[in-house]
């Protein structure tokens, strides 16, 4: 919906009288002080800075490779006849 609209025609759009945009610092900063046992907020899907501190792009692409639709295609070359034998 937002692709290539201005801030004036996202507003229209969902009904708001103006829209503004808050930046991630002042996000951090108006929801820090909630919970004090809180030092660090994951950020990731705003700046790709993972609290874990390991995520890079061959990490990313790996899991990718693990998840894409042709990793889930069933691999028909293990596909055999299994014999089942009822014990009575």
């Amino acid at each position: 919906m937002a692709h290539e609209s201005t801030t004036e025609e996202i507003a229209k759009y969902v009904g708001a009288d103006w829209l503004i945009y808050q930046d991630l610092e002042d996000l951090i900063e108006c929801t820090s002080g909630i919970n004090p046992d809180i030092d660090r907020f994951d950020t990731s899907v705003f700046n790709a800075d993972y609290v874990t501190g390991n995520v890079d792009d061959a990490y990313l692409q790996r899991i990718e490779g693990l998840r894409n639709d042709a990793a889930k295609v069933p691999d028909k070359g293990n596909a055999g006849v299994i014999e089942l034998h009822n014990q009575g």
